[in-house]
């Protein structure tokens, strides 16, 4: 199955099940003593890019303006989640120059990647926008990343929950019941081919995260450069 044809499988899939009130609302949402950490390789996008998905975002919210929306400083791509978040994970106990080095060596001549987000999919319990690769090979980082990691004695626990092999940015969660539920699904199928823009994927970010990747909970622990960062206009 390709990448377009997984995110229509997942995009139908869900919408059934939120087209039947049968979404996921996390209880944890707006909990203030939710400590659930982990250890992710994460891509950024541009704020050329984040201010086109705020302009998605502000139309659901006109809809269902008590949802959980993702602020321009939050949203990401997860390359790999080394460490599931899970409840209790502490950064001090983390060897965290062993953990950059073995993924420093892991991404060693590796490419910067092209990606277009392009239209918005979905989960029982989220919306996401679809990213596709148009050069290089997302999964061929994630491959390396696992291989290193899993051949130390670091702690991880990746591919537990499942292998990531999309490229998505999470950019909404159910935080209560719709209101408004055929309105809102009538906006997301709107945007369901919209283009959010390309861009060039030139560094990734070692991060101590909560769930939800919160500003103010992240720890940025390193940056890593593609190979071909110098050539970067």
């Amino acid at each position: 199955m390709n990448l377009k044809e997984q995110y229509i499988n997942m995009y139908n899939k869900s919408v059934r099940k939120i087209s039947s009130d049968n979404y996921e609302m996390d209880p944890m949402i707006h909990s203030e003593t939710d400590d659930r950490f982990g250890l992710s390789l994460i891509i950024r996008p541009p704020i050329a890019v984040k201010t086109k998905i705020q302009e998605f975002l502000n139309e659901l919210k006109s809809i269902e303006p008590h949802q959980y929306y993702y602020p321009n400083s939050d949203i990401h791509i997860t390359v790999i989640s080394i460490i599931s978040c899970y409840s209790g994970l502490k950064l001090s106990t983390l060897n965290v120059p062993k953990y950059v080095k073995t993924v420093k060596r892991s991404l060693k001549n590796k490419q910067g990647l092209t990606i277009n987000f392009k239209g918005v999919t979905a989960s029982p319990s989220c919306l996401m926008i679809q990213g596709f690769i148009e050069n290089g090979s997302l999964n061929g980082i994630r491959e390396s990343v696992r291989e290193s990691v899993k051949n130390s004695n670091l702690e991880q626990s990746m591919d537990e929950r499942y292998v990531i092999q999309t490229a998505h940015a999470t950019v909404f969660r159910f935080g209560e019941t719709l209101k408004k539920k055929s309105e809102f699904l009538k906006l997301v199928e709107k945007y369901r081919n919209h283009d959010f823009g390309t861009f060039q994927v030139y560094k990734l970010e070692l991060t101590y995260n909560d769930w939800y990747h919160r500003k103010k909970l992240v720890t940025k622990l390193h940056e890593f450069k593609m190979a071909n960062s110098v050539l970067k206009a």
